[in-house]
């Protein structure tokens, strides 16, 4: 289990769908209330930003050559130069791992198809920010830096499955991160945790985060980053740690999504196969298109009925040609003639039809919040708190404060789309401080009772070793909806009856129902096989094994005991 131990700084790595950074703090800065965080400045083409996009550029050897902006703006350049053959462009790879089972040989395509291992990118990214960060906190010290000094902690959306987040932790220490000084945190709740030292208010001086909500009320956190939106709801207690109230839940409706509205939009005008001949072909041209879109998506706003102008590269306009003619052919055909219009290589979009493409996004999101709000669970709930870079939206923060309603409040910190960052850099430094989570899924093995004919059905039937069993049944540890404590242990005892075997494996087995049967039922899936090393032992010695899986944090951990000697023994939980 990761430990702070006596490490002098917690670094908190935000991999994000869009942008990523870092933000880290010494234990001298913990003093401090609220702590002093250090981050970094990224440059961009024009401004300074404390995140750099999730852009990773790696030449034919599937090197890495650049990150962030520098990779954007060289991979630019090698398009424009016709010279980009050799090279490998990923970005807003993080999705991936959304609804996806990913294992350690999952490929991953770049923007112009060419293939590689995820789990290789998501190293190299992280990796340069490893680097980057140990630069800058070594500009602070005199002295070298020892692997002990650095306890890091990953930041990952609550709603990934356990899997995605082993994969996350193992692309962190394939990046030379210690296994033992690695924490993964769930961004809503890192976001969260930093919202306790948070000023509510710029006019109710002094008024902070904790007098608004006081030991036992319950808020709402929303986290909306690129990929996905994020929704948690957590009661403070008494001992000032929070607890879960109802489990994490979301979906991929982050700003991304608006993206990708985009796009259709676009196909609906132009035609798909011209958009897709842009991206393939053209694909700087069709780069600068999106980076344009991300500077009017940031500026859209409810009373706004301006105009919305985006200019279109002419390599896309010539393509539209091929087949209308006229640009102004393909939209008259289109279901937006009346909306949008097109003048001197430029798209004229009525601020409504604009909007529109936030919609299905807003939508989605609003009505997750409302099922929640209808929860008998959080009837009482008075606050909810937006944070991530998507928060920002002001058509988003409207339909929210529409839903909710009086006498809800609705909490927008300052630099939201840092909340998650600095909240977890707190979390490496208090692990425990969420002291109850609830279990989103049903955990199992697979066991071999006795038969029973009133029981079981005879397709489960199996005779071994002369004895009559029901292969596939799912024996419990944990209820989907259970409330689980940090640290909660279940344990199996398991025999070893060959004298050659030096392992004992165990498959672990997740169900969406709270009371599965067989571990061949639609709601149940493999998780992982945990596998035990087992010491020598002499023919007709029963060798029991203490098996034991332990919840409540953020990652499932394990231990195995054996009974006869006491002696702990490796284990290893693949879920990959």
């Amino acid at each position: 289990m990761a430990h702070l131990g006596n490490s002098i700084f917690v670094v908190a790595i935000d991999f994000g769908t869009t942008y990523s950074g870092y933000a880290f703090a010494s234990k001298q800065d913990f003093a401090n209330d609220p702590p002093k965080y250090s981050t970094s400045a990224w440059q961009g083409s024009r401004l300074l930003s404390l995140k750099a996009p999730t852009a990773v550029l790696l030449n034919g050897n599937k090197e890495l050559v650049a990150f962030g902006y520098d990779a954007e703006n060289q991979f630019s350049e090698l398009l424009s130069n016709d010279d980009h053959e050799d090279y490998y462009y990923f970005h807003q790879f993080k999705m991936l791992l959304h609804n996806q089972r990913v294992t350690r040989t999952t490929e991953i395509k770049d923007v112009s198809k060419k293939s590689m291992q995820a789990i290789k990118v998501f190293s190299l990214a992280i990796e340069y920010l490893k680097n980057h960060l140990l630069e800058k906190i070594q500009q602070r010290l005199k002295n070298a830096l020892q692997d002990d000094d650095l306890y890091f902690v990953l930041t990952v959306p609550a709603i990934w499955d356990d899997p995605s987040k082993q994969f996350m932790r193992e692309a962190a220490e394939a990046a030379g991160i210690k296994k033992d000084k690695l924490a993964i945190a769930l961004e809503p709740e890192a976001a969260s945790i930093f919202c306790q030292k948070l000023k509510t208010d710029k006019a109710e001086t002094g008024r902070d985060f904790c007098e608004t909500v006081k030991s036992g009320m319950k808020y709402m956190v929303i986290d909306l980053g690129g990929g996905t939106a994020d929704i948690t709801v957590h009661q403070r207690i008494s001992d000032g740690t929070i607890q879960e109230v109802v489990p994490p839940s979301g979906g991929p409706w982050g700003g991304k999504s608006i993206d990708e509205a985009f796009f259709k939009f676009l196909c609906e005008i132009c035609g798909t196969k011209v958009m897709e001949d842009l991206k393939s072909i053209e694909l700087e041209d069709y780069i600068d298109l999106f980076r344009e879109f991300e500077t009017k998506k940031r500026s859209v706003r409810n009373n706004n009925q301006t105009n919305v102008v985006i200019t279109l590269p002419v390599s896309l306009t010539d393509l539209v040609k091929q087949q209308h003619k006229k640009f102004e052919m393909a939209l008259e055909k289109s279901r937006h003639r009346d909306t949008v219009k097109f003048s001197k290589q430029k798209l004229h979009i009525a601020a409504d039809t604009f909007r529109g493409l936030f919609k299905n996004t807003i939508d989605e999101i609003i009505k997750l919040v409302g099922k929640l709000l209808n929860n008998d669970k959080i009837e009482d709930l008075k606050t909810i708190l937006m944070v991530g870079g998507f928060s920002e939206c002001e058509l988003l923060q409207d339909a929210v404060r529409a839903k909710i309603g009086a006498p809800r409040k609705l909490i927008i910190p300052e630099e939201a789309g840092l909340a998650v960052l600095k909240g977890a850099v707190l979390f490496g430094h208090q692990p425990r401080v969420v002291s109850q989570r609830i279990s989103r899924v049903t955990y199992g093995i697979q066991s071999w009772p006795d038969w029973d004919p009133d029981m079981h059905p005879e397709t489960k039937k199996v005779t071994i070793n002369g004895q009559v069993r029901c292969k596939d049944v799912f024996f419990k540890y944990m209820t989907k909806g259970d409330r689980i404590t940090p640290g909660h242990e279940v344990s199996q005892i398991f025999q070893a009856l060959k004298p050659d075997e030096t392992t004992l494996e165990c498959t672990v087995y997740t169900s969406t129902d709270e009371n599965p049967r067989y571990i061949t039922d639609p709601s149940c899936q493999r998780l992982g096989i945990l596998t035990i090393q087992l010491p020598p032992h002499s023919a007709g010695q029963t060798l029991e094994i203490e098996e034991t899986l332990i919840f409540g944090d953020t990652e499932i951990l394990c231990r195995a005991r054996d009974l006869r000697t006491g002696r702990i023994s490796e284990v290893q939980f693949d879920l990959l």
